[in-house]
Formats: C-alpha cells, sequence, structure tokens
C-alpha cells in the first residue's frame, strides 16, 4: 500500500472501527508551560499499546470541563511534573523545594478526587503518585535527599533501570508483575528514577505497596479493593517493561465501562437507608454531604437509582412513635420537593422504572419498627396511605408485635397484634420485613402471611453467628415461599470481629445464593444505620458492588435480579394482591 495514499487510509481506519469494540478512554493530565498543554509521547504511546484510546485533559478547574471530561473516560492517568505546592496538604515549603506548576495543581487535585469518588480507575506516575496522595488526605515530603541512600534522580537515559523497589507480596503490583519478581522474597523490581520527591503519609484510602531499599515509598495502591495504583518511577519510558502497569489500566477502564453499561441497563435499588435518622443534624441531601453516607451526589456518583429509607424508631424514646414516623415522612417529601428536578418519591415498581426513565433518582419510604403504628392497627392504613412499602415488624428489642432477634422471648413469636398486623399489611399490599425478628417471629411470620416476606438488611448466620442473621434453614424457608434476603453491609453481621470488607458481604451474598438460589437475593446496606465497609463505604461505592458481581462471573440478568430486581418482584406481587386500599 502507498503510504500516501489518504483513501486507503481511510478505509481500513472504517474496516477497523466496524469490527471492533469499542476502546477504553483514558484521560492523561497534561503538562502546562509557555502557554502550551504538552505531553510526553511515552504516555498516549504505552495506552495506545495497553489497548486504550488517549484523550488530553488540560489543566482546567471549571466544574463544567471536569465533569465533562470524567463523562467521557473511562480511567485517569495523572502524569509526571513539576513539584506539588506543598500549601495543598497543609505543609509550608521546605528550603528545597523546586518549581512548582501552580497551573496544574489544583485541577489535577479536583479531577483525581472526583473520579476517585466516581469509583474511575487511576494510574498515578511520578508527580501523579504524589497527586494521588495529597488529593486523598496523604502527605508529601517535599525532599528525600536528608534521608536517601540510593540515588533517586538518575543521569543515565530514561529507559534504563538504575535501581529495585521491592514489592509487597499480595499488593496489585505483585500480582500485575508476579510471574516476572520469581519464586521467593525478596521481590525486586528494576525501575528509573527521576524524583526529588516523594509521598510521606499515604493517607487513609492508600497503602504502600513497594519500597526502595531506603525505604522511600515507591508505589500506593487502595486500601479499599479500587482500582487505584500509582508508582514514583516512569513507566512509560521502559517499553515493554513498562507497558503491564498500562494494560492493568486499560483493563481496569474496560471493566468500569462495563459497569457503567449495566447500569444504564437495570434499575439499581438500596432496600434499607436509615439516612432520616441524621436530619436533626441538619443535612443536606442536594450536597456532597460528608455527615451522610447517602445524598444526591453519592447516590449519582455510585449509580444507585433507588434507596428505601426508613423512619427508624428508637426502641426507647419519650416522643411519640407514631408522630416521630410522620414527620420523618414530612421532611422527606420536603427534600423532594426542593430537589423535585432530580429525585421523586416512588410507591410502586413501576414508578420507579418511570423515574429512572426521566432521569430521577428515586425514595421510597419505609418503617423500622412497628412500634411507630401505637398499638394501633388502623394507623397501619395510615402509613399505606402515606406511601410506605414496608414495615420492619421490630427492632432490638421486643415490642407489642413480635419479639426481636436481641430481645427476651416475650411472645414467643408474634403476638396477637402483630398477628393483626401482618394480615392488614397482606390487606393493604404492604410487605412484612422480619429483619431484627427472633427465628420464632420469623416462621411465624412466614407461615401467616399471604405474601412473601422479605428481610430488607440481613446477612448469613453459617458465616457470622449473630442472632440478626438468617440460618440455612431460615433462607431456604424464606425462599420456598418466594421471599427475598437482602445482604446487609453492617460490620457486625458479616464478621465475628466486625473488621468486614466488601469481599466479606461478596461471601454473604454468594453463600445466600448457594442456599436459597439467585431469585431470592438483593442489597440493603444499612447505610447511616452504622451500616458501610471498606470498599462499600457509602452510595458513591456501589457500583463497585457491580463490580465484584461481575468478577465473580454472574451474569447481567442475574445483576439485575441481586440489584432490585428480585425485591420488586415480591413488592409488585404484595401490592397486586391487596384486597382494599
Amino acid at each position: 500500500m502507498n503510504r500516501f495514499s489518504l483513501p486507503q487510509h481511510l478505509a481500513d481506519i472504517y474496516r477497523c472501527h466496524f469490527n471492533a469494540q469499542r476502546k477504553p478512554v483514558i484521560g492523561i493530565t497534561a503538562n502546562y508551560g509557555e502557554q502550551t498543554a504538552k505531553l510526553a509521547e511515552g504516555y498516549y504511546k504505552q495506552v495506545v499499546a495497553a489497548g486504550g484510546v488517549p484523550l488530553l485533559v488540560p489543566p482546567l478547574s471549571s466544574p463544567d470541563v471536569l465533569l465533562s471530561t470524567l463523562d467521557r473516560i473511562d480511567g485517569l492517568l495523572l502524569t509526571g511534573g513539576a513539584d506539588i505546592n506543598p500549601l495543598y496538604a497543609g505543609e509550608e515549603p521546605d528550603p528545597r523545594l523546586s518549581n512548582i506548576n501552580d497551573e496544574r495543581d489544583l485541577p489535577e487535585l479536583l479531577i483525581t478526587r472526583l473520579a476517585f469518588n466516581r469509583q474511575l480507575p487511576i494510574l498515578g506516575i511520578c508527580r501523579g503518585i504524589q497527586t494521588l496522595a495529597v488529593a486523598l488526605g496523604g502527605t508529601v515530603s517535599q525532599d528525600i535527599a536528608a534521608t536517601q541512600r540510593v540515588k533517586h534522580s538518575q543521569e543515565a537515559d530514561r529507559h534504563v533501570a538504575t535501581h529495585t523497589v521491592k514489592v509487597l507480596p499480595g499488593s496489585t503490583l505483585f500480582n500485575i508483575y508476579k510471574d516476572s519478581l520469581g519464586p521467593s522474597e525478596p521481590f525486586r523490581l528494576p525501575v528509573n528514577s527521576f524524583h526529588h520527591q516523594a509521598v510521606g503519609q499515604p493517607g487513609p484510602h492508600l497503602r504502600t505497596a513497594a519500597l526502595a531499599a531506603d525505604d522511600v515509598v515507591e508505589a500506593v495502591e487502595s486500601t479499599e479493593q479500587k482500582p487505584v495504583l500509582a508508582v514514583q518511577w516512569h513507566p512509560e519510558c521502559m517499553g515493554a517493561d513498562g507497558l503491564p502497569l498500562f494494560q492493568w489500566l486499560t483493563s481496569s477502564a474496560r471493566e468500569y465501562r462495563r459497569v457503567q453499561q449495566l447500569h444504564d441497563d437495570i434499575l439499581t435499588l438500596d432496600t434499607h437507608c436509615d439516612t432520616p435518622m441524621l436530619f436533626p443534624q441538619g443535612i443536606d441531601f442536594a450536597t456532597r454531604d460528608s455527615r451522610i453516607l447517602v445524598d444526591l451526589p453519592k447516590m449519582t456518583e455510585g449509580r444507585l437509582d433507588a434507596t428505601i429509607m426508613v423512619a427508624y424508631i428508637p426502641q426507647k424514646s419519650e416522643e411519640s412513635a407514631f408522630d416521630y414516623a410522620n414527620s420523618i415522612f414530612n421532611q422527606i417529601e420536603a427534600i423532594v420537593e426542593a430537589n423535585s428536578s432530580r429525585v421523586a418519591l416512588a410507591r410502586t415498581p413501576d414508578e420507579l422504572l418511570a423515574n429512572k426513565s426521566a432521569g430521577l433518582k428515586s425514595i421510597m419510604l419505609g418503617i423500622e419498627n412497628g412500634k411507630a403504628l401505637e398499638g394501633q392497627l388502623s394507623n397501619v392504613a395510615h402509613f399505606a396511605r402515606r406511601g410506605i412499602v414496608y414495615i420492619t415488624l421490630c427492632h432490638n428489642g421486643d415490642n407489642d408485635l413480635c419479639d426481636s432477634a436481641k430481645g427476651n422471648e416475650t411472645h414467643g413469636g408474634l403476638s396477637d397484634f402483630g398477628r393483626q398486623v401482618v394480615g392488614e399489611m397482606n390487606r393493604l399490599g404492604l410487605m412484612v420485613d422480619l429483619s431484627h425478628a427472633h427465628e420464632r417471629s420469623f416462621y411465624d411470620a412466614l407461615s401467616l402471611s399471604s405474601t412473601p416476606i422479605v428481610c430488607s438488611h440481613s446477612s448469613c448466620r453459617a458465616l457470622c453467628n449473630h442472632p440478626r442473621n438468617l440460618t440455612d434453614d431460615q433462607l431456604r424457608a424464606l425462599a420456598g415461599k418466594g421471599g427475598v434476603c437482602q445482604i446487609t453491609a453492617y460490620p457486625g453481621f458479616l464478621r465475628q470481629d466486625a473488621k468486614a470488607t466488601i469481599a466479606d458481604l461478596m461471601e454473604h451474598l454468594d453463600h445466600a445464593i448457594s442456599v436459597a438460589g439467585i431469585d431470592h437475593v438483593g442489597l440493603g446496606t444499612d447505610f447511616d444505620g452504622d451500616g458501610g465497609v471498606p470498599g462499600l463505604a457509602d452510595a458513591s461505592e456501589l457500583s463497585l458492588f457491580t463490580l465484584q458481581l461481575l468478577r465473580r462471573r454472574y451474569t447481567p440478568a442475574d445483576i439485575a435480579k441481586i440489584w432490585g430486581g428480585n425485591f420488586l418482584r415480591v413488592m409488585r406481587q404484595v401490592q397486586q394482591s391487596k384486597t382494599s386500599v
């Protein structure tokens, strides 16, 4: 082919385009100097070699530019360059601080934090590792000359490795390079080196993944099983030896894109959060409020379509439980009215789907603790008219409906009033929720209810022996009557020592599926009710749950069921079975 034949080149491009899948787009932060946004060729060539499409990200802090950029990329590459202004880390400048590039600092710190909040894969290189650390609450050593025993600013060509780093076993970096690290410790990786700064303290979201011989931090990664990794050396200059890091980034970016596509296609529902309990703190649901785990920005970042917010009724309170529940619902309605362009109430599965189609988040209402009824059967109808979809019959103590898992077995299961309430909930199309209930209460309700029951936020007793969790026999019985168990992110229900992570939650989910079947499980985080674990700490991280499902080879159909399809099937069945309004 004539290399100067433009029509032939165009034909080849179209042929490749229509025969290939969409490649992941990698945003690459650009350097700045002499009024020009610049990019060293090694970065974009390695991205292309790894199967990605490079996209230049200029150093601009405009909110519209930042958010629009994040909407268009599947991964973020933080590149090398000048020192970071230490004021961003709350420090005064060291006398040995070199040139800073103020044009880059704020835009890169902002896009790093925003990308992190969205669970975008991030790879940092040289300055990029320091940018990542500062953006996520860590610190930077402004000059390592006083402590270094290794030459960290080489004079050799950039493609030459001049020292080694010790890669920590079990790290992401170790898994990337394990085939070339040898069979036993110490695991040493040859690298190049061009820096006088380094990460000081990685901070709460990162941990050290590699060290130089003088203990200078050479790599960090996520402590929360997120696709976040950064190195101090320059792999873009090292050809085939540096390529695996870029392959990791593009592979993670493909996973990210697949997760986003799934969230476009399915409805995602978290069946239990206690955020209204924190309303007295004056929270702002419309902004990213650090005091709560569920707000509109976090729902958007985590691609969560809907949540069931409950009016949690404390076991001991001098306030009227009935009045308190109504005040919570009043406050939720006011929040929705004030943000009607972004969120709406929903009472049915069809309303959830209509809201998603309209680009709206959804809030459903529930009651946690039947004390809200104050012993009056007529109050069930009152709350049904207010739009609740379920009542959790009890909390951490017996009440006038039933015995709790942590109670004193006052009734031996359901009380006479509790039996009336279950019948009335069946009649009115409300789901009966048995999370928190004693086993006898569970089996009484299961036998009595004419519609399937739910456990909106429970886990598996076989993996964590807590009375709040369901036994395998309960899981089988629940499934046998068509009900669902929503695995919760409450640490103490996932591990005896409460030191749980998202990996433990996934083990509970897998176990529940193995016992009850794929049609009888889901997710009820218990966010803002002490639910939340590393890797699934708030609503912004819920797309990581989908990522874990994909990695466990669940099909899109299975994921749709887990993410709300099963719960909505029960809700629809219960609502269609009501005999009175």
